[in-house]
């Protein structure tokens, strides 16, 4: 659309403008390497189609990696689980999104570094811990620390004895008490193991966990120099960020109690964040939209604090809820669906309906969950559908890892390995299966400068209808195109696999 941007600019005619412009285009001879014909097309747009030269050529080419952010250095933060509570189905899309965030990232030349901010102090924990010396129960580990917290919640909101014991149990966490202490170190240990177990099934390794409760100290001691140098003031008896100024939302980063808050240890985190990786050019965290005015006002704060430290190297990538048809899901109520649960249930539905092994499964499984949570933009809220994310037909990951599996095989049974060097004229299958593979680089680089997974779900689901077609329409084995042919399944099976990847999806070789 040059010639029609263009002409608006010149007060010319945007057709006549466009015919011009080709005329010139026609006789680069660089770029009639590349293009097979340019042509105006309506009111002045200019249309080229890459030459079947080009496309054969690309074929064998590398695909799918960029040095657009080379010698950048980034660190993203998330999955976020809190100890003492259940790993659910939204820190399950929190950390799908993180790692496919972070493959697209190191896709386009940059160094990642994976982290993960947990809290195991506060009052959550404290509920927990409250509710675990109530309950005389069989219960161990993750299932008991749930149900404690569940029981606690309730207890502080409708109990005015309970509610004062679990402040005191807080103000105990916090201290260090060590009547508390062996308790609060025993029940972290169990939700620690439990979200270890969860990362190694989802295929994520963490470079750094963080702790709440080793950034309280840091972060309050920060808060309270940034009382003494204006950046915080004195309301009511607790340290505040007046935000009016900037157009901001006042929010406390002391308490009346003398407790650190969220914010105050959002001080203490970035001061480690930025100083354990050398340099940081961005540091990107995966959270919720409902902490917008968190991270707006902590980001303010800490720029006030280091200008040339922190200012404009923070961001906040928010993903939308994953939601049931009950609504928004709550741990403090009792009625949240675990990552862990979703999983299985994928699982046992996939090993129903087809007969694989329980390996293949699992792989088919996580595939499945983590494409349907990344195939709508990342903003935006979701609600998972079991039939939709395991469709071997429809636009879903076990799809994409049969027509994977598909390819295998047919390069298994193909005694021709290589592309012929003769040049043929390709049939329309053909054709539009390479025009798709063309097209691989420019999507990672556009998903990944955009923070968006979803470019690529599209684009191999694309991809994938188009070799499937291209695979039922036509002999592969024994045809007079067997080498064209089997190029085409080899080079778009490492599409689908690289694709696959940067999705955090592993492909299985048979299914």
């Amino acid at each position: 659309n040059v010639a029609l941007i263009s002409a608006k600019k010149s007060n010319k005619n945007p057709k006549e403008l466009a015919a011009e412009i080709v005329a010139k285009l026609k006789k680069d001879k660089d770029l009639n390497k590349v293009v097979d014909r340019i042509e105006v097309a309506g009111p002045g747009f200019i249309n080229f189609w890459l030459s079947e030269a080009y496309l054969l050529a690309d074929l064998t080419k590398e695909k799918g990696k960029i040095d657009k952010l080379k010698g950048r250095n980034i660190v993203v933060e998330y999955a976020h689980p809190n100890t003492h509570k259940e790993f659910h189905i939204g820190h399950l899309r929190n950390i799908t999104v993180g790692e496919a965030v972070c493959r697209l990232l190191e896709a386009n030349g940059a160094t990642i570094h994976r982290v993960n901010y947990q809290g195991d102090v506060g009052l959550h924990v404290a509920k927990s811990l409250w509710g675990v010396k109530q309950l005389k129960s069989k219960l161990y580990g993750p299932e008991l620390l749930g149900k404690a917290y569940v029981d606690g919640s309730e207890a502080y909101e409708n109990n005015k004895k309970a509610k004062k014991e679990i402040d005191e149990l807080n103000k105990m966490i916090y201290e260090k008490n060590k009547e508390i202490l062996p308790l609060w170190e025993k029940t972290r240990k169990w939700s620690l193991d439990y979200f270890a177990e969860i990362y190694e099934r989802v295929g994520t390794k963490f470079e750094r966990l963080y702790f709440e409760n080793e950034v309280s100290d840091s972060g309050k001691k920060i808060a309270e120099g940034a009382l003494k140098s204006g950046i915080l003031t004195k309301s009511e008896g607790a340290v505040v960020f007046k935000g009016d100024k900037y157009k901001l939302d006042t929010r406390v980063f002391i308490t009346k109690s003398n407790l650190p808050t969220y914010e105050a240890k959002e001080l203490g985190l970035a001061e480690l964040q930025f100083s354990e990786f050398g340099e940081i050019d961005l540091n990107i965290h995966v959270v919720a939209p409902e902490q917008d005015s968190f991270f707006k006002v902590t980001f303010k704060v800490e720029e006030l604090l280091d200008e040339e430290k922190y200012k404009d190297k923070q961001l906040h990538l928010k993903y939308g809820f994953v939601r049931l048809k009950s609504g928004k899901l709550s741990s403090r109520k009792g009625d949240v669906v675990t990552g862990p649960w979703l999983l299985d249930e994928a699982k046992a539905r996939i090993s129903k309906a087809h007969k694989t092994n329980s390996k293949t499964s699992e792989l088919i499984a996580v595939g499945a969950v983590k494409y349907s949570m990344l195939l709508p933009s990342i903003n935006r809220d979701m609600t998972f559908d079991f039939d939709e994310s395991i469709n071997l037909e429809g636009n879903s990951g076990p799809y994409l890892q049969y027509t994977f599996a598909r390819s295998q095989s047919v390069l298994r049974k193909a005694k021709t390995k290589d592309l012929e060097s003769k040049t043929q004229d390709l049939n329309t299958e053909e054709l539009a299966v390479l025009r798709s593979m063309a097209k691989f680089t420019d999507v990672v680089e556009q998903a990944g400068m955009n923070y968006s997974p979803n470019l690529v779900c599209n684009y191999l689901f694309d991809l994938g209808k188009k070799y499937n077609h291209f695979y039922n329409s036509h002999k592969i084995i024994g045809s007079k195109e067997e080498g064209l042919r089997i190029a085409i399944t080899k080079n778009t099976g490492e599409v689908l696999k690289n694709g696959l990847y940067l999705l955090g999806i592993n492909s299985p070789d048979k299914m």
